[in-house]
């Protein structure tokens, strides 16, 4: 993620989340530094090296990006589960900051993924994709929390 969580409701909404997710799986939250206020080209150019800088070798890449692919809650457990029976370790979930994510970055992504064509706030984002990703996690484990 790009900066901290600011919001006192995106926070509790994230921490509902995702610690709901680690009784499941391994999840770490690495926040990314903004490149500060100013130019949005310098901003998502730093902010995208910064991730590079921050992906650990072997891990998926996954954008957050309303240009990205659309998938259903079911064909998004479906895609984690293939590529956790590949053998898949690690994915990274990249959230960018204000003003997206750069061409190197997405050249290197292993998926772009969209929640949705709308706009959201990066901060918003967060809380949105960690209930997605912990729907995902009960869809794979056949619980019956999606419905």
């Amino acid at each position: 993620m790009i900066g901290k969580t600011d919001k006192g409701f995106v926070a509790d909404g994230l921490a509902l989340y995702t610690g709901r997710i680690a009784k499941m799986a391994a999840i770490d939250q690495v926040v990314i530094p903004e490149a500060g206020r100013g130019d949005p080209a310098y901003q998502q150019r730093t902010e995208s090296e910064r991730v590079l800088a921050a992906i650990k070798p072997g891990e998926k890449i996954v954008l957050l990006d309303e240009l990205g692919e659309q998938l259903g809650s079911t064909a998004f457990a479906d895609r984690l589960q293939a590529w956790k029976d590949q053998g898949v370790r690690q994915i990274a979930f990249v959230i960018g900051g204000a003003y997206g994510h750069s061409d190197p970055l997405r050249e290197k992504a292993d998926m772009i993924l969209s929640l949705s064509r709308m706009t959201f706030p990066h901060q918003l984002v967060r809380v949105l994709f960690a209930e997605q990703l912990y729907r995902a996690h009960m869809i794979m484990e056949g619980r019956p929390y999606h419905h």
